[in-house]
């Protein structure tokens, strides 16, 4: 068998975790500016960046085949256009 290791240096694996520490201050500090409806938008879209810096590094996602990277990326699309649809349901009742 020709099994493959993607090994990651702890040096990467590190600056990833001070990365998300980092977007996570970043997530917290905008609850405390006055961005109006764009303060949502602007902490999930953080969360998205976290989201995906966890899926490519600590799920080995960019190592994976094309086919699979664009299943996963249209199963994110097709929950983001629900959520956006809930959004939507929420804010014309």
């Amino acid at each position: 068998m020709n099994e493959h290791h993607h090994i990651i240096s702890y040096g990467k694996l590190t600056g990833i975790w001070l990365a998300l520490l980092l977007l996570t201050a970043l997530t917290v500090g905008i609850t405390r500016v006055e961005l109006g409806g764009f303060k949502v938008l602007a902490a999930l879209s953080i969360a998205c960046l976290k989201a995906g810096l966890v899926i490519a590094v600590f799920m080995h996602m960019k190592y994976e085949g094309r086919l699979l990277r664009w299943l996963l990326f249209l199963t994110l699309v097709t929950l983001a256009i629900f959520i956006g649809f809930t959004f939507f349901d929420v804010l014309y009742r």
